[in-house]
């Protein structure tokens, strides 16, 4: 979860590691897909080993630890997003969108903007910071649409406009 999140994206890198060293994988093509906690956990993995994934795409991530539990606060879920969060500094070093700086891949983000298990607010916040530290990012909404994607013309799309941002 997002207590423990140095410990999964420390496991991430080390995959990723792995893989270029001696697995067959080009470094210089070396790229991370997540979706929901996968997406968030890209965008983690590139502020805690820069360098190492040369492009990160992030489907509907959370972004920012504090703004979740804001935004958690609305509904009914919010007592136990605060305590699946907790406090202390881990909120703050386990949120991309407040460690945009250490990012050096260029960022693809997906997301609906129905989306009610992590809301669009999210991607917005990363573009923002991600964009206001200079680093290159796309976001694509789709408008209506839930954090499945549910469609068969949006999820064609998405795989489509991710495969021309990876490198090849």
């Amino acid at each position: 979860g997002f207590q423990s999140w140095n410990m999964a994206i420390g496991d991430i890198a080390d995959g990723g590691r792995w893989l270029v060293s001696g697995q067959g994988a080009d470094p210089a093509k070396l790229s991370i897909v997540g979706w929901s906690y996968g997406g968030y956990a890209a965008l983690q993995s590139g502020v805690t080993a820069p360098g190492l994934f040369k492009a990160i795409v992030a489907i509907a991530p959370v972004t920012d630890l504090a703004q979740l539990k804001t935004e958690a606060s609305r509904y009914g879920t919010g007592r136990i997003n605060a305590e699946f969060i907790g406090t202390g500094p881990h909120v703050r070093a386990g949120s991309p969108a407040q460690n945009a700086e250490a990012i050096n891949a260029p960022v693809l983000m997906v997301h609906g903007t129905f989306d009610q298990n992590v809301d669009v607010a999210q991607s917005r916040t990363m573009r923002r910071a991600l964009e206001g530290k200079g680093k290159r990012v796309e976001l694509i909404e789709y408008p209506e649409l839930a954090h499945s994607l549910e469609t068969g013309e949006a999820r064609t799309d998405m795989l489509r406009r991710i495969s021309a941002f990876l490198p090849h």
